[in-house]
């Protein structure tokens, strides 16, 4: 009895543990989202036009869709009022760490690793001393066709990046570098700022108004319907002007 106790005991075990790697393949698809996957129109297409319509048009479009935290943490701003970019998410992940050992090499092989029409953004796993962008981070970015930083955390070298007319996003700035301060753990990997997810593939956008992130699988579905939204303001904001009363814009299908 004792066997066949043991062998009932074993194969529930075993079919106890393939249930769960069952569950943990639904929860690996609901974090990395599969392959990224491929748009009807080319990155550049789809930067150049993003950056033709603004952060709330399309924060107004994923409400609607269900999708009410995909905005970054309002901290998080651009060096100038007027910058402005979108690209495809690089994703880097690193975290405080008093280690004084040299990560340079490491630091080269992501920057080569930055393919074209991306913007490369930074989980800092909520650091707030050291500087993870500066000048020479930002030319060598450049060179791989990076279109600009998001950095949940500091930036360096802060004139000579405005110089380059480079667009980067930061919560603060400081002289302080990352050696002894701060490592660099991994990139194109999924990271999290804020209460937003963030694949590498997804598509990133920021304007004066903060820093907005579009799953990758209803990117130009966004944009479509944020381009819409864009048209259809010129017409209310043109009713407005008109004089016509704010009720009457609302029954006309305008909005405030």
């Amino acid at each position: 009895m004792r066997g066949f106790g043991s062998e009932v005991i074993s194969n529930c075990y075993f079919t106890e543990r393939k249930g769960l790697d069952m569950e943990l393949d639904k929860v690996k698809e609901a974090r990395y989202g599969g392959e990224p996957t491929g748009l009807p129109i080319s990155d550049e297409e789809l930067c150049r036009r993003y950056e033709g319509v603004f952060t709330a048009a399309v924060n107004d479009v994923l409400r609607e869709k269900g999708l009410l935290y995909q905005t970054l943490p309002g901290s998080i701003q651009s060096l100038r009022e007027d910058m402005k970019v979108a690209g495809i998410c690089f994703t880097i992940k690193g975290s405080k760490n008093l280690e004084l050992t040299d990560e340079m090499m490491q630091r080269a092989r992501m920057l080569e690793a930055i393919p074209p029409f991306s913007v490369c953004v930074w989980d800092t796993s909520g650091d707030d001393e050291s500087a993870q962008w500066g000048e020479i981070m930002t030319l060598a970015a450049r060179k791989r066709g990076c279109r600009g930083a998001v950095v949940d955390g500091g930036v360096r070298d802060t004139n000579r990046i405005l110089n380059e007319n480079f667009p980067v996003f930061c919560k603060y700035r400081t002289s302080n570098g990352m050696l002894g301060r701060f490592r660099m753990i991994g990139y194109q990997i999924p990271i999290s700022i804020g209460n937003t997810l963030i694949r590498p593939g997804d598509v990133i956008f920021g304007d004066i108004d903060g820093v907005i992130v579009i799953p990758r699988q209803m990117a130009v579905e966004v944009l479509e319907q944020a381009e819409f939204i864009r048209d259809n303001e010129t017409q209310i904001k043109q009713m407005v002007m008109d004089g016509t009363a704010p009720t009457q814009v609302v029954e006309n299908g305008g909005y405030f």
